[in-house]
């Protein structure tokens, strides 16, 4: 539909025009477990206000048909009204009611209600996931966040279904019975909201198990509300097959103590009323806020063995929905540009929650550094970089900006901003926030009044080098020496910003740690100073005179966001010592300043897989070690040079099973070694003796359990190299038909390496529509399992169907072929040049030849390009 990507300019434009009262929002769900029916019924019942009468506007909606609409008490002609995704509305009064009667679609790919057909019990499950604009696929509406409203819903079901929305059930009446005069059908009312923008409106049916707890508090007396009761039900769903795994315990106690530090640090009581949290199938993001029922992935219940990390990722994802709550729901950007006004704020809230009222406290900030702003670092590198506060004409543009920008860097930013102004002025100027904009709509001026006023300082300038340039900064060190001693030591800082070509040199205020092994052979911290960079250069003073350390860390602390070249010294002490840095933190810093100079191609790919093997004996921070794995199993496939790649695999491989053997019994390193196991098998048949003899508990380490999701990987290894059948996979999933299985069966069967299955799954994945979106994203995995001769007689075709893909998918699932089946497995050829490579070659004709391409398309071809450019770049590089 080319009428589907609404732009900021219309937006602005009717955003002038009308104030939205309410919408009476009815949908019928009654015929889900029908799964020939293909479409629902839906009306929208919207009261609005005009402030030209006379005027035109139109409402969004994405369906199969419109039977009426129905504007000030006359019916509209279809034919003249309803046009592609929107539905014409002229000559408006200045006070106007709208009915529209509608079919809207099922979905398979979790845009708008997503219908889920559960294999171990064929039971139906539906559910709602609109951000940012896909309400209009659910009933028809005014799709932009600054026309925020109050709604009611109406929801009618099979009575025998749990159906939940924003707001908690009013009313239920049965509306069908059967032969004997029993109900089959009701229809439950659902309390009027307060004023939300419709992305955030949610609607949750099908028969979910659910378990119900409560949270109260009273406000302390040094609160604006001293003395106020807040009472708040909460309750957590899930699929009826997964609730013997459902651990309810501790997902209610992370929200409780979440509700009690977010209601106590805002000072602003929750608003909502309830507080639901449905872990739904086939979810296309981690969670989503939507107010008094929170959607999270149901890979949040654990069917398997999980790391203590997998839980503490879960309550991180908890307190970021919960931060959500006040950033994004009470007070919500006025348009995509200022998505980080939500994203960011949850990202920095969510990990400063975990860190201060759960039992993981500090490990959340190195989960943070070894992870989130490793996404930051990647997507800041990037071609299509952009500000925090982003440039976002249209909705494609939106939907692609959900990324590490936005979140990761954002976060990134805000810490550094606590760090700046303080965390007490930081929480201040967001509690008048709060208080200046509650159910309505801002921009970054709306943020940065209160927090200057609360710290004292114009953030103006501050804003505009953090917030409004892209790209990052990289910072060095330069140390003059005499007789061993310090006697001159300058931060160096070098920032352009990728955009305008301009120098972007920020200010940080950070932390230099110096360190030091100790007598017991481990690398602690000696010394740090606090210190303002402003500039390139940055002379430090204060470290005059301390003898030459064996490590230095520029942002130790990890207070700001850059990225860090350690010095000749540092380095060769990093490679040679890094698992002894007592702590966590800090060493979780050097890591990352190995892994940005490996992606820069200014450290050979092999020092940081061998350092992976001989530094992680022992590491018990599981959030880092499971990213050290993943890093260097990544450098091995796609960064070292294909003549040693041979060599290298088998270095890391006798590692992962040397630190599989060594690991404690039952202890979450030795799952994290074993994934490692199942991932190289991927690629070489030297482990598969091993690895089949897990499968068929042969020399299965003590305490190690190799269940579901294990063995699902163990499979897929030996799919990937031909050395499992089609049988033994049935034979696995038959013995435990679940959703997880199905997902896990699907991977192993495209994995084999076989010309007939990759065409059968590219068939699947391209040319069919079958696949919902987790089922497609299992096939592409599996597919992309696979040597270059397998997969080469698929480049061609790829780029063939791109444009067809992305004008005939959802962008959803466009996305997913887009990114998932580019070629980006390629070997460098020695002496070759990157930019020479065939596939890179190819990528430039397509863009060449499709400059009228849609922008998101090219955006993500363009991207993936880097990517590829980046590895064939690393790969030239030799140890």
């Amino acid at each position: 539909m080319s009428n589907s990507n609404l732009g900021r300019a219309e937006a602005s434009a009717r955003k002038a025009l009308l104030t939205v009262h309410h919408y009476d929002v009815r949908v019928d769900v009654s015929n889900a477990q029908n799964l020939d029916e293909q479409g629902f019924p839906t009306q929208s019942v919207i009261t609005f206000d005009a402030a030209t009468p006379g005027s035109s506007t139109f409402l969004d909606f994405i369906g199969l048909s419109v039977e009426s609409v129905e504007l000030n008490g006359a019916f509209l002609d279809l034919a003249d009204v309803v046009d592609g995704a929107r539905i014409h509305l002229p000559q408006l009064a200045r006070e106007n009611v709208v009915t529209v009667k509608a079919t809207a679609a099922y979905s398979s790919s979790g845009e708008g209600l997503h219908r889920f057909v559960d294999p171990a019990d064929s039971k139906v499950y539906t559910y709602t996931q609109y951000e940012p604009a896909d309400a209009r696929r659910v009933f028809a509406n005014f799709e932009q966040p600054d026309l925020k409203a109050a709604f009611t819903f109406h929801v009618s079901a099979p009575s025998d279904w749990e159906v939940a929305s924003n707001q908690v059930v009013s009313d239920y009446s049965d509306t069908a019975v059967d032969a004997d005069g029993l109900a089959i059908g009701g229809t439950w009312d659902f309390a009027t909201t307060l004023p939300i923008s419709t992305y955030i409106t949610t609607i949750l049916a099908g028969p979910y198990f659910k378990v119900s707890d409560h949270f109260s508090m009273t406000f302390g007396m040094d609160s604006a509300h001293a003395g106020t009761e807040l009472e708040i039900p909460l309750t957590a769903y899930c699929r009826a097959s997964l609730s013997a795994k459902f651990d309810t315990d501790p997902i209610f106690a992370v929200t409780k103590a979440g509700l009690a530090y977010f209601n106590d640090l805002f000072d602003y009581p929750y608003p909502f009323g309830k507080y639901d949290q449905a872990f739904v199938p086939e979810y296309n993001l981690g969670a989503m806020e939507n107010p008094g029922l929170v959607t999270f992935t149901e890979h949040y219940i654990h069917t398997s063995r999980a790391t203590d990390t997998q839980y503490q990722q879960r309550a991180n994802t908890i307190m970021h929905e919960m931060a959500h709550m006040w950033f994004g729901d009470l007070v919500t950007m006025s348009w995509w540009d200022d998505l980080w006004l939500k994203e960011s704020f949850a990202d920095f809230m969510g990990h400063l929650a975990v860190a201060e009222v759960t039992e993981w406290g500090e490990k959340s900030w190195t989960l943070f550094a070894s992870r989130r702003k490793a996404w930051a670092y990647v997507q800041d590198q990037l071609p299509t970089t952009h500000p925090i506060v982003a440039d976002i004409p249209d909705l494609e543009a939106a939907k692609q900006n959900f990324d590490g920008i936005t979140y990761a860097k954002g976060a990134s930013v805000l810490k550094q901003l606590v760090a700046y102004v303080g965390q007490e002025a930081f929480i201040t100027g967001a509690q008048e926030y709060f208080k200046a904009h509650e159910y309505s709509n801002t921009s970054l001026a709306d943020l940065l009044v209160p927090l200057s006023n609360a710290s004292g300082r114009d953030l103006s300038s501050w804003g505009g080098d953090w917030l409004q340039t892209a790209g990052i900064s990289t910072l060095g060190t330069s140390m003059g020496l005499v007789e061993g001693r310090i006697a001159a030591f300058t931060i160096t800082q070098e920032a352009v910003d990728p955009v305008t070509g301009l120098a972007a040199l920020r200010p940080h205020r950070l932390a230099v740690g110096l360190f030091n092994l100790d007598d017991a052979g481990q690398l602690v911290r000696t010394h740090s100073v606090t210190v303002d960079v402003t500039g390139a250069q940055t002379i430090v003073p204060e470290l005059t005179g301390f003898p030459e350390p064996a490590l230095v860390i520029v942002n130790d602390q990890d207070l700001s966001y850059a990225k860090v070249r350690l010095d000749g010294v540092s380095l060769a002490t990093a490679l040679s010592a890094v698992g002894t840095i007592v702590d966590p933190l800090a060493r979780s810093l050097v890591w990352s300043s190995m892994w940005n100079a490996v992606r820069d191609a200014l450290m050979a790919s092999r020092l940081y897989i061998n350092a992976v093997c001989e530094q992680t004996a022992g590491e018990h921070d599981i959030a880092l070690l499971q990213t050290l794995v993943d890093n260097a199993i990544f450098a091995l496939e796609n960064y070292c040079p294909p003549d040693i790649r041979g060599e290298v695999r088998a270095g890391l491989l006798a590692g992962v099973e040397e630190h599989l053997d060594a690991a404690s019994p039952g202890s979450d390193e030795q799952l994290v070694w074993a994934r490692a196991l199942a991932s190289l098998g991927r690629g070489t048949d030297t482990p598969a003796v091993r690895i089949r003899g897990l499968l068929d508990g042969l020399r299965v380490p003590s305490g190690l359990r190799v269940d579901s999701d294990l063995r699902w990987l163990l499979w897929q290894a030996l799919a990937a190299r031909g050395l499992a059948t089609e049988a033994e996979l049935d034979a696995e999933l038959a013995s435990l038909t679940t959703a997880e299985n199905r997902v896990g069966r699907l991977s192993a069967g495209a994995s084999f390496p076989s010309e007939a299955v990759k065409a059968r799954a590219w068939h699947d994945a391209v040319k069919e529509t079958l696949l919902t979106n987790e089922l497609l994203s299992a096939t592409l995995e599996g597919f992309m399992a696979g040597g270059h001769e397998l997969l080469e007689p698929f480049v061609e075709p790829y780029f063939e169907s791109l444009r067809e893909v992305w004008e005939t998918r959802s962008i959803e699932i466009a996305g997913r072929l887009v990114r998932g089946l580019y070629p980006a497995h390629q070997d460098l050829a020695s002496g070759g040049n990157p930019v020479d490579h065939p596939v890179v070659v190819r990528t430039d004709a397509w863009l060449s030849d499709n400059g009228d391409a849609a922008t998101g398309l090219r955006r993500l071809i363009v991207e993936q390009r880097d990517h590829l450019l980046r590895a064939l770049t690393a790969q030239s590089v030799v140890s």
